[in-house]
């Protein structure tokens, strides 16, 4: 498990500074300019400055619940956290779902670096399962006993 600790550590830190990085840009750009994304027809730009707030604030929560868990053992519900983190980056690019961005380049470019920041955390979250896999029942047991979970 210590492989888990001493080769995925930095990897995830710098992905999750990344993955910060760009939502708090993008999702930031979204409440203060709202009016410049689609809508969706019958939701006022009021209800989306709010859910998009809202939901950074959530998708960053389990951010930093699966930092929290990885660093002190816990991997798999590190891991299950992790993804559902991941969410917030591939939710920029439903905007494309909804009509054409007429935003400019470097806010446009913000929808592909979270895109980006969930890929990066999705590779991250297989090698560790990964990794994982690779070590036994006995010493996953083993090893929770001696961090006293």
């Amino acid at each position: 498990m210590d492989v888990l600790k001493e080769k995925g550590l930095t990897p995830l830190r710098v992905i999750l500074g990344f993955t910060l990085l760009t939502t708090v840009l993008h999702y930031t750009h979204n409440v203060v300019r709202a009016q410049d994304y689609p809508q969706l027809q019958g939701i006022s730009v009021l209800a989306t400055q709010i859910v998009v707030a809202f939901g950074w604030v959530l998708f960053t929560t389990f951010g930093a619940l699966g930092y929290r868990d990885y660093r002190n053992g816990r991997y798999w519900r590190a891991l299950a956290f992790l993804l559902v983190y991941s969410l917030s980056g591939l939710a920029s690019a439903a905007h494309f779902l909804v009509g054409t961005l007429r935003i400019p380049a470097f806010w446009y470019a913000t929808v592909f670096t979270d895109a980006l920041s969930a890929l990066a955390l999705w590779i991250f979250v297989c090698w560790a399962a990964m990794r994982l896999n690779r070590v036994s029942i006995v010493d996953q047991v083993l090893h929770n006993i001696d961090v006293g979970h």
